[in-house]
């Protein structure tokens, strides 16, 4: 975390960075260190040394970073360097309305146990159906989803939501509700063995949910809701952010900062489109590697379908361009995908323009290995 104190003759600034248990952190002075101020005025960084240590990824590394003087204006750079993660460059000065910018480090981790997540070898899949329409409906769906997936040699955490409050209609389905969509969802990864994913929409359904699933998300239109993130993070559980429709890209890393002030570092964030005009997505590509400077990215291929509103009552969508985005995100060095699945998109209660079968979800995912081989080979 960034703290900052300034008065008209100085400033300084403490940055905390989590660090696990086994590692030892270094931070070192960049290159470039700028110092507008008067003669006279100081530049000091302070000691450098591992927290105590209460449980893996709950240290930090602290440096305190201070400049004196009347008028003093310091930029500062300096690179905080960990094994597991690339070297992350943070920058920090006063500016206008003392603005300050914190350049976050992407790295690997399990995001749920043997399923690791930023590590340039596989992609991640997040499957299932938008919401749950009856238990037999879930149950069917995952066996199925799973064998496909052992098949084709991908992860898998299914996903299917209890409730969808955000729907476009009173008369919408909205799914069997907090308590009997968690019976289900509790008996789908007790008989499957699946990991799973659901969203919640306020704190007080994320005590109740992380009891029973292993991913919790936080949806699209909740992604600056303080409340909700620190409510997830606290749980312990992975956290999956979905970027909201009207946010730019970089305004993520906020959303992160809140999940991790918790100690909790499982998060991974998910593009779905952004909002250009009425009634449509587009999704710009340059966003996905801007977020992953902050976690491990997943592109959501369906929503980022949506037309929203587009049907009136309800929201339309281009399933047809399904494999023209998810083959451009591979492209673009994403971390896994996310996909709802449908036996019979055209009969689903919601989202029924987007869904894919598991047929198409079948002969997409070995495009989206291939792709994703040749970038991880590259090395981009």
């Amino acid at each position: 975390m960034l703290g900052t104190s300034h008065d008209r003759k100085g400033f300084s600034h403490r940055i905390r960075v989590p660090v696990s248990k086994s590692e030892t952190a270094i931070i070192a002075p960049a290159l470039r260190l700028k110092n507008h101020g008067r003669p006279g005025s100081g530049l000091g960084f302070g000691s450098v040394a591992p927290a105590p240590v209460p449980a893996p990824a709950a240290a930090s590394v602290e440096a305190l970073c201070s400049g004196s003087g009347v008028g003093v204006r310091l930029r500062l750079q300096f690179l905080l360097l960990l094994p597991s993660r690339k070297p992350a460059l943070i920058r920090c000065g006063p500016g206008a309305g003392m603005r300050y910018d914190l350049a976050m480090m992407m790295h690997a981790f399990d995001f749920v146990p043997g399923i690791p997540i930023g590590d340039r070898r596989s992609h991640l899949y997040i499957a299932g159906p938008c919401v749950i329409e009856s238990r037999d409906q879930a149950m069917r769906l995952a066996e199925d989803l799973q064998k496909r997936c052992e098949s084709l040699g991908v992860p898998l955490i299914f996903k299917a939501s209890f409730d969808k409050a955000n729907r476009s209609s009173l008369s919408s389905f909205r799914g069997p509700g907090l308590e009997e969509g968690l019976k289900i969802l509790a008996e789908l990864r007790r008989e499957t063995g699946l990991p799973v994913l659901t969203d919640v929409h306020e704190a007080f359904q994320v005590e109740v949910a992380a009891e029973v699933v292993d991913v919790l998300q936080v949806p699209a239109f909740l992604c600056r809701q303080t409340d909700l993130l620190l409510a997830c993070g606290r749980s312990g559980k992975a956290v999956n952010i979905k970027k909201g429709q009207f946010l730019a890209p970089e305004d993520m890393k906020h959303a992160v900062m809140k999940v991790s002030s918790t100690g909790n570092q499982r998060i991974t964030l998910t593009e779905r489109g952004s909002s250009f005009g009425y009634h449509n997505l587009v999704v710009d590509m340059r966003g996905l590697s801007v977020m992953r400077s902050f976690a491990p990215v997943i592109f959501d291929v369906t929503h980022s379908l949506q037309l929203p509103g587009g049907l009136g009552h309800a929201t339309a969508g281009a399933r047809e361009f399904h494999p023209y985005l998810a083959r451009a995100a591979a492209a673009a060095g994403v971390d896994g995908f996310f996909i709802e699945v449908h036996g019979s998109p055209g009969e689903a209660l919601s989202d029924a323009t987007t869904q894919l079968n598991p047929d198409e979800f079948e002969r997409l995912v070995p495009q989206l290995e291939a792709i994703g081989r040749v970038v991880w080979e590259a090395g981009v």
